[in-house]
């Protein structure tokens, strides 16, 4: 497997999605990766998890990984299901050791600096900045960015389409991760394309 960094690389967004059940999955995967958009986190939040990545993998050039994984378990049955890598809330040493143990591309939540030194201690050098909003903005990971000047993030949590230049302009930050793309209800996968052709023209400090 690639490592996380060169998947993080691929694109400036990485839509987060959540699917309650298999039926838009095939065509709401085809619009992003159309867009520009190949790298898809779907979330570990519904009992239908589990196959849409299955089902989201189909698409030619898709590469999906399994977000919420909370534990090594989760990270075992995400990686069967076919997950190209992982990302999880927050960061334990369970499953930064099954991670590691598996080879699996792992990108775990910080929020703290001391966050960031366990994360660094495990071995591991790229963070999802999570919950971006509510854990201080873009001043809060600036801040974070001056003594921890290789460490590259992913911030996500109520980063919008608005917000998201913000976000990528920070030094250190490769991509964002979004929920936006893809609105509740019925999806619109022209519209869906649409917006991932604008994220995908999105500039990042890679």
């Amino acid at each position: 497997m690639p490592d996380i960094l060169a998947i993080m690389r691929r694109a400036p967004v990485i839509p987060v999605l959540t699917f309650h059940d298999l039926g838009s999955v095939g065509a709401v995967t085809q619009a992003l990766v159309a867009g520009g958009l190949p790298v898809i986190e779907v979330t570990l939040r519904t009992p239908v998890a589990l196959e849409a990545m299955r089902e989201a993998a189909k698409v030619d050039g898709a590469v999906v990984g399994a977000g919420t994984v909370l534990s090594p378990r989760d990270l075992e049955a995400a990686l069967a299901a076919g997950a190209r890598f992982i990302v999880s809330p927050g960061l334990t040493p369970a499953l930064a050791d099954a991670a590691t143990s598996l080879r699996a591309p792992f990108l775990p939540g910080v929020a703290t600096a001391s966050d960031l030194m366990r994360g660094l201690e495990a071995g591991l050098s790229a963070f999802k900045f999570f919950p971006a909003e509510a854990a201080g903005g873009p001043a809060a990971l600036k801040a974070l960015t001056a003594p921890f000047g290789s460490v590259k993030f992913c911030p996500t949590g109520g980063v919008t389409e608005a917000t998201a230049p913000d976000w990528l302009a920070i030094e250190g930050v490769v991509c964002v991760g979004g929920s936006w793309l893809v609105p509740r209800g019925a999806p619109d996968p022209v519209a869906i394309e649409t917006m991932a052709r604008r994220a995908a023209g999105l500039a990042a400090r890679r």
